[in-house]
C-alpha cells in the first residue's frame, strides 16, 4: 500500500504542552508559518504579516458558520446530571402561539452516569427539556427536544440561556466554556447558525485585519459549512482510503459563486481560510472547475492523490495526528514535506490545534 494513504504514516510526538488551551491575547497577534513554493523553508512570522502575502486582486474566501451553544447541562427525572451535546441545530420551521411548547427531534451525544433508557424525559430549564426518542447503535441518542419561546423569545434565546459553546475535548475547561470562550470561539465574521465546532482558521481574522486586507484591494465572499462533531471523530481504517467522512452541510450561493468563477477566470489566486472552506469549494466546482451554487450535504473526503480544482492557497492550523484535516493538507503539501514542518513548529514553540497558531501555505506565488 502506498504509505501516503496508510494511517500509521500520519503520526507525530505532541508535547502536551503544544495543545493551546487559549487563544492569543488578540486575534491577529497568533505565530504564522509560511510554506511558500515546494522546497522553500518555512518562515516564522507573526499572523498580520498574513497581509504582505496577499495581493491586490486575491479572492480571500471564508466560511461564514457560526457555532451555537450546543452543549447543555441538566437532570434526569432521578435527579442525577446529564450533559446533551447537540450535532445539529435544531429545525424551527413551524410557527405557534407565545408560550405554546414545541417539538423537534435532533442527533445528540448524552453523557451521564447510566445512559438514560427510551422514553425517559431531561429538564434543561424551565422551558427546556427532551425526550430520549431512539439509542442508536453507534452511540449517538436521538431526542425529541421540548421548548417553549415565550412572549419575546426564540429557540436561540434559549439556547443561550441554558447552553454553553462546545469546545473540543483537548480544551480542558473542568467549569465549562467561560464567556471569553463565547467570544473567540468564534470567528468575528460568523453569520450563519449551524456549527458545532468553529472553522478555527478563521480565528485569526480581525476586523481590523480584514479592513486592511480589503484596502489592499483584495476581495472576499463567504461560503458556508456548519462544521459537526465528526471533525473529532477518529480514523480508525489502516488504509485511509477506507474512512467514512461524517457529511456536513454546505452552501454556495449564487453570487460567491459568479466571484470565484470570474476569479479563476482572470488567473486570479484564490485563498481558502480553512479546510472546511476547501472541501467546500472543491464541492461545489464541477470538473473543469467551475463553481456551482449548491445547498447540499457534503461528503467529500480528500487525501494525497487528491487533484485540486479550484483552491490555490490555504490558511489553516496546524492539526491533530491521524486526523482528516491532516491528510487535507497532505494532499496540498505532500505528507513527508508537511510532518516535517510540523516537527518545525514543534521545536519553535508553535501552538497547536482549534486555538492554535497558524500556517499558509502559498503553491501559487
Amino acid at each position: 500500500m502506498d504509505k501516503d494513504l496508510q494511517l500509521s504514516a500520519y503520526d507525530f510526538e505532541l508535547p502536551e504542552d503544544s495543545i493551546a488551551q487559549d487563544p492569543a491575547e488578540q486575534r491577529d497577534q497568533s505565530r504564522l508559518m509560511v510554506l511558500a513554493g515546494i522546497n522553500d523553508k518555512a518562515i516564522h512570522t507573526g499572523f498580520s504579516s498574513i497581509l504582505n502575502y496577499l495581493r491586490p486582486g486575491d479572492l480571500l474566501v471564508l466560511n461564514d458558520s457560526k457555532v451555537f451553544p450546543a452543549r447543555l447541562h441538566g437532570r434526569k427525572e432521578t435527579g442525577g446530571r446529564v450533559e446533551m451535546l447537540l450535532l445539529a441545530y435544531p429545525e424551527t420551521d413551524r410557527k405557534t402561539l407565545a408560550n405554546s411548547w414545541l417539538t423537534t427531534r435532533v442527533p445528540t451525544l448524552i453523557k451521564s452516569s447510566k445512559r438514560p433508557k427510551e422514553g425517559a424525559t431531561l429538564h434543561f430549564g424551565e422551558n427546556m427539556q427532551a425526550t430520549v426518542a431512539r439509542v442508536r447503535e453507534d452511540g449517538k441518542v436521538e431526542v425529541d427536544l421540548h421548548y417553549r419561546p415565550g412572549d419575546n423569545g426564540s429557540l436561540a434565546e434559549l439556547l443561550r440561556r441554558y447552553g454553553e459553546i462546545p469546545l473540543p475535548p483537548y480544551i480542558h475547561r473542568p467549569q465549562g466554556s467561560t464567556a471569553r470562550d463565547a467570544r473567540r470561539y468564534q470567528t468575528c465574521y460568523a453569520r450563519e447558525t449551524g456549527s458545532v465546532a468553529a472553522p478555527t482558521a478563521g480565528l485569526h481574522f480581525s476586523r481590523q485585519l480584514l479592513a486592511a486586507i480589503e484596502e489592499k484591494g483584495v476581495e472576499t465572499c463567504s461560503v458556508t459549512l456548519h462544521v459537526g462533531y465528526g471533525t473529532f471523530a477518529p480514523v480508525r481504517s489502516r488504509d485511509i482510503t477506507k474512512h467514512t467522512i461524517h457529511k456536513e452541510y454546505v452552501e454556495v450561493s449564487g453570487q460567491s459563486a459568479e466571484l470565484i468563477n470570474r476569479a479563476k477566470q482572470e488567473e486570479r489566486r484564490i485563498w481558502a481560510v480553512g479546510t472546511t472552506t476547501v472541501r467546500t469549494l472543491e464541492f461545489a466546482a464541477d470538473s473543469r472547475g467551475k463553481i456551482q451554487p449548491v445547498c447540499a450535504q457534503c461528503g467529500l473526503f480528500i487525501y494525497p492523490g487528491y487533484q485540486f480544482r479550484v483552491i490555490d492557497n490555504l490558511i489553516t492550523n496546524f492539526h491533530l495526528p491521524r486526523s482528516s484535516l491532516l491528510f487535507l493538507v497532505a494532499a496540498l503539501t505532500g505528507r513527508q514535506r508537511l510532518l516535517a514542518h510540523y516537527r518545525e513548529a514543534i521545536k519553535q514553540g508553535y501552538r497547536f490545534f482549534s486555538y492554535g497558531d497558524a500556517m499558509a501555505i502559498i503553491r501559487k506565488q
